[in-house]
């Protein structure tokens, strides 16, 4: 059964109808997404630029390093998963005072990180290391606490996947607050808006709609940590995720070095890009949930890479001072981003519900959701960035060569990774459905 949403008395939200979510209700739970998204982008897309121009540390050992962190901060998902719903167990309070300290934790960790104590090559590279997991680690719990509330309140499918819009879309604003403030206004500005605004999100949390407690049978803690992976529909839509998720982190690891040395683009240009993307982003969303109430969500999440690629395979042409064009493909890219954001999350959310796990593991199987998330960006850029360099190319290299190598990489290999998700999609999710429907059909 569909658990509905329980609001605390003094939100006076009433219960949520089967295609309805309160605004007040999806705003409280919501906005911890805001600043949940500044340790997206700094740390992702503008943290390997930034080490690698301002100190001296090269391509290769950025990317070996981020993606040694993230291996390792992926290894602990399933088990802060586990957590999570040992902390659900008890309480929502508690929950939200361990996030508190969480915070906390995550704040410290990126103002080290932007603001090194040293700056020899060996000390820094530790240094990286150590604030990258400390930063990543109580990230992920947040995330996945946070993700676990929603996939807590339960509802059909156009209700969860407005659950998962509210968090995603200001997830989207948090981005963009991000990209003009460090990319723009620099790393002190960044940092202290993103105190402020997880302060706040975490003051909203509070006040969020409170998923109901439902009496599900116990499990052992083993066994409830691998059990997302002995479920054959969980590895399938696992698969496409991960091969999805690649295609999308390549671009966002490799665009600052496109968009400075391929375009010749300004940092206030760059800061445009990025801020236009998102924006495209957010203002897709009500176009999906559209499609999804229309089509579905496999079948949306289709036409989203479909978009994608037809919208982005023509950026590896691109030479320099194409600054219009390559803002064109932003906005209509970022269209489709819109689908990846929406509609996976809802997808799993569906799946844990069908599974019988809503409610008890919900963390178990988005720790293993978050580990796939960290090897897509673990690849991305310990793969990307190291290939870059063997191929010739250096940040601010002129060499019209290795220049059109960063575009191959930055266009026609995402798109190559997002039709093969898109393949994997159809014949591992939509194709057993329909034939499912069909022999359900026949029998009738």
């Amino acid at each position: 059964m569909n658990t509905p949403l329980q609001s605390q008395s003094h939100l006076n939200v009433p219960d949520a109808q089967p295609n309805g979510l309160p605004w007040r209700g999806g705003l409280a739970y919501g906005l911890l997404g805001f600043p949940l998204a500044f340790a997206a982008l700094p740390l992702y897309v503008v943290l390997p630029n930034y080490y690698a121009r301002s100190f001296g540390l090269s391509l290769a050992t950025v990317g070996a390093l981020m993606m040694v962190v993230r291996l390792m901060d992926a290894i602990v998902d399933p088990w802060l998963g586990r957590a999570s719903d040992a902390l659900f167990a008890c309480s929502a309070r508690a929950v939200l005072w361990v996030g508190a300290g969480a915070a906390l934790l995550q704040w410290s960790g990126m103002a080290g990180l932007f603001f090194p104590a040293m700056t020899n090559q060996t000390a820094l590279a530790v240094w990286l290391v150590a604030g990258l997991l400390l930063t990543c680690i109580a990230h992920s719990f947040l995330v996945i606490a946070h993700q676990a509330w929603g996939v807590r309140l339960g509802g059909d499918e156009l209700l969860r996947s407005r659950i998962v819009a509210w968090r995603e879309g200001l997830g989207l604003a948090g981005v963009i607050a991000a990209s003009a403030l460090s990319v723009v206004w620099g790393a002190y500005a960044m940092l202290a808006v993103f105190g402020c605004a997880l302060l706040l999100g975490w003051s909203f949390w509070w006040r969020a709609p409170q998923p109901l407690k439902l009496s599900v049978p116990q499990r052992s803690e083993s066994a409830s940590l691998w059990q997302p992976l002995v479920q054959p529909a969980f590895r399938r839509l696992l698969a496409v995720f991960v091969c999805n998720g690649i295609a999308s982190a390549i671009p966002a690891a490799l665009m600052l070095f496109f968009a400075q040395d391929r375009l010749r683009a300004s940092e206030q240009a760059t800061a445009v890009f990025l801020v236009l993307y998102f924006i495209c982003a957010a203002a897709s969303m009500p176009l999906w949930l559209r499609s999804i109430r229309r089509f579905g969500l496999v079948w949306s999440w289709l036409f989203g890479m479909l978009l994608a690629v037809l919208c982005f395979a023509w950026t590896a042409s691109l030479g320099s001072g194409q600054i219009q064009a390559f803002a064109l493909i932003c906005a209509l890219t970022g269209i489709a981003l819109g689908a990846d954001l929406a509609i996976p999350g809802a997808l799993l959310a569906k799946l844990i519900e069908q599974q019988g796990a809503q409610g008890s593991h919900d963390g178990a199987y988005l720790g293993w959701w978050n580990l796939a998330t960290k090897l897509n960006l673990a690849l991305a850029a310990g793969a990307a960035l190291p290939l870059l360099q063997w191929l010739g190319y250096a940040p601010g290299s002129h060499d019209e060569q290795a220049l059109q190598h960063l575009a191959w990489a930055y266009a026609l290999v995402p798109c190559t990774l997002k039709l093969i998700a898109a393949c994997l999609l159809y014949v591992l999710l939509i194709r057993p459905e329909r034939e499912s429907r069909f022999n359900w059909r026949n029998a009738s």
